[in-house]
């Protein structure tokens, strides 16, 4: 597996976190540092329509939900302190920069990656074809799974291919049910009776990336 993963990145560039500053306004949630329940992440939770249900549903688990873009982010923290929910937490941030400053390794359960933008003239940016792809896996615990949802063929494709082939990943890919409704994009594409899938990828015992021990505090050393 490690020798998998090592030939591997000779395909991309390595991941820099230490260029990386903190997201303007940074504090770092309670939730991350002193909360006992199993700690899930949300990269582009929109309105929070996911997010929203999935803390109602979970009561165990706190959920850290990250949104870029200001009018659905207030959309969502607006729902969010109406609905009350102590295991949610809303973030407006990039998510890059957020989670290299937040997380630490082996921290989180589940990742959440649900209708990504298809950055279909700029594949270089989708998720599984970062290098910040790395430092993502190096946060979740072994075990632990990354979750992709797309309604795109070609993007579940190529990260399904990148999964397996550059990140050396075990991956189990579905269709979405007819009558799931995690996110407003979901909710739409399927009433317009288009395919959706779902991708699973799970990091196994002993796998090993170039930042299992690095965090924020590496800097200065």
């Amino acid at each position: 597996m490690t020798d998998n993963l090592e030939l591997s990145h000779q395909k991309m560039r390595a991941f820099q976190p230490q260029r990386l500053s903190a997201p303007r306004d940074f504090v770092m949630p309670d939730a991350v540092t002193k909360s006992k329940s199993a700690l899930v992440l949300e990269i582009g939770a929109g309105k929070g329509k996911h997010a929203l249900s999935f803390a109602m549903q979970n009561p165990d688990k706190h959920l850290v939900a990250i949104e870029r873009t200001r009018n659905k982010f207030e959309a969502f923290e607006k729902l969010a302190g109406q609905q009350n929910s102590a295991n949610l937490t809303p973030i407006h941030a990039d998510a890059i920069a957020w989670i290299v400053h937040a997380i630490a390794p082996n921290s989180i359960e589940t990742i959440y990656i649900l209708y990504p933008n298809p950055e279909q003239h700029n594949p270089n940016q989708q998720w599984f074809n970062m290098p910040f792809f790395e430092f993502l896996l190096s946060r979740l615990q072994v075990g632990g799974e990354i979750i992709l949802a797309t309604n795109i063929e070609a993007y579940m494709d190529n990260a399904e291919q990148q999964a397996r082939e550059v990140w050396c990943l075990p991956t189990i890919r579905s269709q979405v049910a007819s009558s799931s409704q995690r996110t407003h994009f979901e909710v739409k594409y399927l009433a317009r009776q288009e395919t959706c899938w779902e991708l699973r990828v799970q990091k196994p015992e002993g796998y090993q990336t170039r930042f299992d021990t690095w965090t924020i505090a590496s800097m200065s050393i």
